[in-house]
């Protein structure tokens, strides 16, 4: 990154997860930064660490206490030990944490992929299309041609496995979430603010549904089991209800997005 050192709290998370965040708002170049470091601790992880989550402006490591306390140098005294700062396995961890922040993070770190996501935005699949529509006095065809007009980032993932948090929609579009949570389908595109989203399965949920794709958005069985991953790129694009039925009854419906429109 080119830009200079961003300000962070580092503060734990229960008593085996540590959590550095640079601000509680929605922003690109603090969320560049969330993703190359979590590229970085994946690639070369801190001792002791089982995993890292991205957030839109947080970054948080989970660890083994035990596996940390390990490569705690011993101290002559047990009670010298425990007076010494950096003898816990947060202190430890945070000092290792806050070695890495004082380092750039390399640009190479950061991996970015564009996903084409096919979505149909018949009326069947679009259960909120007409609310937004009134409420914004714009026509169906115009909401399908701003939601596909753009690519969107994905700023982290969470709620359900592999659903993403994507933005910014465009304020033509932009609509609050329900009051109450309602049943959505698996695949449902919704909008909720000035973020978009895909809702991987069948759920209760409060964003403005304004169309449905037929992809995979979440397997188990793979090795990386979603499709979307923190700091991919999406763009939409429309498809009918023929070419809906066409993905879900293929043997990959996976692999479609990976792979360039139908």
């Amino acid at each position: 990154m080119n830009y200079p050192k961003l300000p962070y709290r580092i503060f734990p998370l229960g008593d085996s997860a540590i959590t550095v965040e640079f601000g509680n708002i929605i922003n690109e170049t603090i969320n560049n930064e969330i993703i190359a470091r979590f590229n970085e601790l994946k690639h070369d992880p801190l001792p002791g660490m089982i995993e890292a989550v991205p957030g839109y402006s947080s970054l948080t490591i989970y660890y083994d206490v035990l596996k940390v306390r390990k490569t705690i140098p011993a101290s002559p005294s047990l009670e010298l030990q425990r007076s010494k700062a950096g003898h816990t396995a947060f202190e430890t961890i945070k000092q290792q944490l806050e070695q890495r922040l004082q380092q750039p993070v390399q640009q190479k770190n950061v991996a970015e992929r564009l996903i084409k996501i096919p979505v149909c935005y018949e009326e069947e699949y679009a259960l909120d299309m007409q609310h937004l529509t009134a409420k914004k006095n714009i026509t169906v065809d115009e909401v399908i041609q701003i939601h596909t007009s753009k690519t969107y980032k994905v700023y982290m993932l969470g709620f359900l496995p592999g659903f993403a948090y994507m933005g910014e929609v465009d304020e033509r579009i932009a609509m609050p979430r329900k009051s109450q949570p309602v049943n959505i389908m698996a695949g449902s595109v919704g909008i909720a603010g000035r973020q978009t989203g895909i809702y991987p399965f069948a759920s209760p949920g409060g964003w403005q549904i304004i169309g449905r794709t037929a992809l995979t958005l979440f397997d188990a069985d793979k090795e990386e089991p979603t499709l979307l991953r923190a700091g991919d790129r999406v763009q939409f694009y429309s498809i009918t209800k023929n070419d809906f039925y066409e993905i879900q009854n293929s043997p990959s419906p996976w692999e479609r997005g990976l792979g360039g429109e139908v």
